[in-house]
C-alpha cells in the first residue's frame, strides 16, 4: 500500500521530536504527522513493527484503533496545549483504544515508550522539529544545573 502511494506521489510528512518537558526526557525522536483524511486513515496500516524511536501523531483525534496493526503500541492523549490527559500502555493489535472527548490529538508510539520516558498524566510535551529541539536544548544548557550545585 505504501509503495503504491509513493508511486502516486504521496510523500511522508516531516518528522518531529517529542520531549517531555516535565520529566526532561525524550519520548520519541521520529514521529510523523497524520493530519489529513488519507494519513489518518492509513495510520500504521501496512507496517509490521515500529522501531523504538518511531510513532505517528494523529491530529485531530479523540481516540484511535489498532485494527489491522499486528503489534502493540503506546497511546498518549494530548489536549490543545500538548498536556497529557490520558495514557494507554501496550494496546494490542486489533483493538480499539478509549475515546477521550477532551482530547485534541493522540500519539501512537512504539511499545514501552511511556515507561521509558516516565510520562504521566499532567506532563507537558514539546513537539517540534529536530532543529528546534537542538536550539531548545542548547539554550537550556547554559549555567549550572541544580544537580551540580548540590554537589
Amino acid at each position: 500500500m505504501r509503495r503504491l502511494l509513493s508511486r502516486l506521489g504521496f510523500r511522508a510528512s516531516k518528522t518531529y521530536c517529542i520531549f517531555n518537558k516535565t520529566r526532561e526526557s525524550f519520548v520519541s525522536l521520529n514521529v510523523t504527522v497524520a493530519d489529513t483524511h488519507l494519513t489518518r486513515l492509513l495510520g500504521l496500516l501496512g507496517r509490521m513493527r515500529l522501531r523504538s524511536d518511531e510513532g505517528i501523531w494523529v491530529i485531530p483525534s479523540y481516540g484511535v484503533h489498532t485494527i489491522g496493526v499486528p503489534f502493540a503500541v503506546d497511546l498518549i492523549y494530548l489536549d490543545y496545549e500538548n498536556r497529557v490527559i490520558g495514557l494507554v500502555e501496550s494496546l494490542g493489535g486489533f483493538r480499539v483504544g478509549p475515546v477521550r472527548l477532551r482530547c485534541a490529538s493522540v500519539l501512537e508510539l512504539a511499545n514501552h515508550a511511556i515507561y521509558s520516558s516516565q510520562t504521566q498524566v499532567g506532563d507537558e510535551l514539546m513537539i517540534c522539529s529536530s532543529e528546534d529541539m537542538q536550539a531548545f536544548l542548547t539554550s537550556n544548557q547554559s549555567g549550572p544545573t541544580k544537580a551540580t550545585l548540590a554537589q
